[in-house]
């Protein structure tokens, strides 16, 4: 009999113990997770211009670089009825010409330091960003102020970033799995704020005039409602110094700041709804379900519920989908935070055939995770996994500053970032059921599946049987009430 060792044979065995060396694993017994490495970064430093424009440092000496991130606090959530992708459109287009500048110019600006400069926009936020060395930052600052200040939305930009927009969308709506996320958001919210597509609709993006931006732009850009972010080689006092020279004389509008939509409720309609898709080569399975704004340690207990249930690939819906049955690439989920609310969503893209089987192991793993503690071995695996991922993000200075965004824009001190790791390593199996019990329950779940519908629909019908069947050619995700154009 053949005795296995960490080099494979007994003979290996009895070499590594002549040279002192033993070997207490073998391949069956995976080590255990090491101790978590605190995260060595001072906590983030805060001040603020006389104009309200707050500016958060994060040092990290050693290496001349910065990124810089203006965030403006509103996004998505103010696009108004009928006009999804305003938001979008708009950020997208700060960094397509100025007053001063062509969008060429700004990009070969931008080059010439060493960056390129970012603009975008999701719920509850807007940002443009840049990284350059440290030398480089005064220079890179001005380019930030002066698109978020002095955006002129020529009307060939705004034209070819409405075509370039629309040709995405035709790409995106062929995906069964991008069409069941939409719909699945959208059956989970309503059409209001919270439920229509942040990226606009081929029904909508048409209707987006240079007024409506130019409007939106005025009214959400505005130095008491912004974030500037600087991480990396720049001490505060510099940090402040050079915010003051470029964004000091940025005034607000005499008007109050657009007041956020509240956070939403549960929309009434389907559970579970089938985007036929007559000639989908797959099938794509999404689930929604609406969270409420998390507080405290909440958040830390969500995001290790996340990792243990669908974050990575040793996760439970990926171990159950795709590694034991076979039935696709990958399956996943992910807890997004916005200030208001949050957002658990699952995703997997199967065979037409197994559509109804995913939909009854993704509740199932659901259930089994609300119902039982977490094994104290896996439930620590999955958190060195999550804390793992976590430190090295923040290794970049890029990485550094988005983590900082994601706290403020969820309304949070950036001073959280230095107690992250230890709230993370705090969670416990009670927390994560009781986490999941009172939040993922079946009657907050949306389910979309988008496929051939006759290959899944009947026995998908035997676990939902309120289920609603809509043709892809009449799905409507901007419509008050249902999917289906009238």
């Amino acid at each position: 009999m053949k005795h296995r060792t960490l080099f494979g044979t007994a003979a290996s065995a009895v070499l590594l113990a002549c040279t002192g060396v033993v070997s207490a694993q073998s391949y069956d017994a995976p080590p255990p997770p090491a101790a978590a490495r605190p995260l060595a970064i001072a906590a983030p430093s805060e001040q603020a211009l006389p104009n309200g424009l707050r500016v958060v440092v994060a040092r990290r000496e050693g290496v001349p670089l910065v990124t810089a991130t203006l965030v403006v606090l509103s996004g998505s959530e103010l696009d108004p009825p009928q006009l999804s992708g305003l938001a979008s459109l708009t950020a997208e287009l700060l960094t397509q010409g100025t007053r001063r500048h062509t969008a060429p110019q700004l990009a070969a600006a931008a080059e010439a330091l060493g960056g390129s400069l970012e603009s975008g926009s999701g719920w509850s936020q807007s940002l443009v960003s840049i990284t350059v060395t440290t030398p480089k930052l005064g220079a890179a600052l001005g380019l930030v102020a002066e698109v978020t200040r002095e955006p002129t939305f020529a009307q060939e930009e705004i034209d070819r970033l409405r075509t370039q927009t629309l040709d995405g969308l035709k790409v995106a709506y062929s995906n069964p799995g991008t069409l069941a996320g939409l719909a699945a958001v959208r059956m989970a919210y309503g059409s209001g704020a919270w439920g229509h597509p942040a990226s606009g609709t081929p029904a909508s993006l048409p209707r987006l005039r240079r007024d409506d931006l130019v409007a939106l732009h005025r009214a959400t850009y505005r130095p008491d409602r912004a974030v500037l972010i600087l991480t990396g080689d720049i001490a505060p006092a510099a940090a402040l110094g050079l915010a003051r020279a470029h964004f000091g004389s940025w005034k607000s509008p005499t008007e109050p700041a657009p007041t956020p939509p509240p956070a939403p409720t549960l929309a009434d309609g389907p559970a579970v709804a089938v985007i036929d898709m007559a000639t989908a080569g797959q099938a794509g399975v999404a689930l929604a379900l609406p969270l409420p704004a998390r507080r405290g340690t909440d958040r830390a207990t969500g995001a290790v519920l996340n990792t243990v249930l669908g974050n990575g690939y040793s996760s439970r819906l990926n171990l159950e989908i795709r590694i034991k049955r076979g039935l696709s690439y990958g399956a996943g989920s992910q807890i997004e935070a916005r200030r208001e609310n949050g957002l658990f969503s699952a995703s997997v893209q199967t065979k037409n055939e197994s559509a109804a089987e995913v939909v009854q192991l993704l509740n199932g793993e659901i259930d089994r995770i609300m119902q039982t503690p977490v094994p104290a071995d896996e439930l620590a695996a999955r958190k060195a996994t999550l804390i793992g991922g976590f430190s090295r993000s923040v290794e970049t200075t890029a990485g550094l500053a988005s983590a900082i965004r994601g706290l403020v824009v969820t309304g949070r001190s950036p001073a959280e970032l230095k107690t992250q790791i230890a709230t993370l390593e705090a969670v416990s199996a009670e927390d994560v059921q009781r986490y999941a019990a009172a939040n993922l329950g079946p009657a907050g779940r949306r389910i979309a599946v988008a496929g051939v519908a006759a290959r899944f629909a009947p026995a998908l019908a035997a676990q939902a049987p309120g289920l609603v069947t809509v043709p892809q050619a009449e799905l409507d995700l901007e419509r008050p009430s249902g999917l289906k154009r009238e």
